[in-house]
């Protein structure tokens, strides 16, 4: 028997068992994978990981009582230990009248090739593995003499299978894989040290970034954050790289999450069809893209994935709701439910983007006469309830459009709405390093903290 047809089988198996214990719903998730790490510092190997893994979970429904339960034993017995324990706990839960599965209508599957899985991971030699984990060490170690030490390169990689099935007449299975490479080194220069890295990850292995890039990338920058010091405090423009760019998109994400509306503790809660941020801020979910992290051909309600936009303009278009926080808000699923083998499926996203400019970010920096270029977040203090942004922060000061001289140990503060309401320039620069992804932004003023 496939792979495929044995983790289908199995998910078929738990809705046939959960019948005979009298659920009036069910829906089943069979995972199983392989997954490998190599960490290497200074040359030599200090981490090496190999390991697989198999789960099953199950959601039952008896009206409007839920119970849930998982397993890693997937022989029968196994199997229906686990479904009798989810009845019990679906007998003494309290009733939700928002519990329930998916319309049927609703149901399917992204049909043709998304790229999702790639043999060449799971032919790549192990020790291979290792030996660009080093390369890419070495490579950032040989760039400059002050690269003289370093936090690690890193090799990893998986291959999973996942099978879903519920009591409607879902059953779909989907292969995929992943690998990612990485270097952290580590400058110095008159007693004082500074780190950063680079880092890529593809489905498959010749997706990959080569080992001397990633390493000289790393070096270069590092070796510009020597020297870094504070700035003084003042309100100025503020220029957001990718890398740092993305993790505003994750703050929104949280604001535009099913689950933070219907309860009232998003900032954006009551205000879709409204503007609510720039004219130039068309934001995306797609989890059809082809070959990127967060693509899959359907969610885990078994719903179709789809592209959808999520601000358009600055228009709230649309909320990411799965089933069950689409009921709560009298609207439709977004295709968006996330969850991991058992338990009920919450909402996350697919493919989340900030929709590219014409900028160069050459040409965004070169407009900016006295502002900050941001390379690097540290803390978390986001309030999603009302938009309030601070965060600590390093990168360097832009001068006459040049960047100057290295800022760190600073504060950067505003509030989401604004910063989306105050995108001067987006970059042409989006590239996808992960499931979320944004250009260049430049954001017309933020407090910075400092001196």
């Amino acid at each position: 028997m496939s792979p495929q047809n044995f983790h289908e089988e199995i998910a078929a198996r738990l809705i046939q068992l959960a019948s005979t214990h009298g659920a009036s719903a069910a829906e089943a998730t069979v995972a199983a994978g392989d997954e490998f790490e190599a960490q290497v510092r200074l040359g030599q190997v200090e981490t090496l990981k190999e390991a697989g893994s198999q789960a099953a979970g199950i959601r039952l429904l008896f009206g409007q009582r839920v119970g849930s339960a998982y397993t890693s034993d997937l022989s029968e017995a196994g199997l229906a230990r686990m479904v009798a324990s989810a009845a019990g706990l679906a007998q003494i839960s309290t009733e939700d009248p928002h519990a329930g599965l998916p319309d049927p209508s609703s149901l399917g599957a992204v049909r043709g090739d998304l790229q999702l899985f790639s043999p060449s991971i799971d032919a790549f030699d192990p020790a291979r593995r290792i030996e660009l984990a080093r390369e890419a060490e070495q490579s950032a170690l040989s760039f400059d003499p002050r690269i003289d030490n370093s936090e690690g390169g890193s090799f990893s990689s998986s291959t999973a299978w996942r099978a879903f099935s519920n009591s409607i007449g879902f059953l779909s299975s989907y292969r995929s894989s992943y690998c990612g490479l990485s270097a952290v080194p580590v400058a110095t220069s008159e007693g004082r040290r500074e780190r950063d890295y680079w880092s890529s990850s593809a489905r498959a292995i010749d997706g990959l970034e080569s080992p001397d890039f990633i390493g000289r990338t790393a070096a270069q920058r590092a070796l510009r954050r020597l020297g870094a010091r504070k700035a003084s405090t003042q309100k100025v423009p503020v220029v957001f790289e990718p890398r740092v760019a993305r993790s505003l998109l994750g703050h929104l994400f949280s604001a535009i999450s099913g689950d933070s509306v219907y309860r009232k503790s998003s900032y954006l809660a009551g205000l879709l069809g409204q503007q609510v941020a720039g004219s130039n801020i068309t934001i995306i979910d797609d989890a059809t893209l082809p070959g990127l992290v967060g693509t899959a051909p359907f969610d885990d309600e078994g719903v179709p994935s789809r592209r959808t936009v999520v601000f358009e303009n600055g228009r709230l278009a649309s909320y990411l709701l799965n089933s069950y926080t689409a009921r709560k808000l009298g609207l439709q699923t977004t295709g968006s439910a996330a969850r991991g083998v058992t338990g009920n499926a919450g909402v996350g996203h697919g493919n989340f983007f900030l929709q590219p400019g014409e900028n160069s970010p050459e040409s965004i920096i070169s407009s900016v006469k006295n502002g900050l270029y941001v390379t690097e977040l540290l803390g978390s203090g986001v309030n999603i309830v009302n938009g309030d942004y601070s965060r600590g922060a390093a990168g360097l000061w832009i001068e006459n459009g040049q960047l100057a001289w290295p800022v760190h140990e600073i504060t950067i503060a505003g509030n989401l709405r604004r910063i989306f309401e105050q995108v001067e320039a987006i970059g042409n620069d989006l590239e996808f390093r992960g499931s979320v992804a944004c250009p260049t932004i430049l954001i017309g003023e933020m407090t910075v903290s400092g001196q």
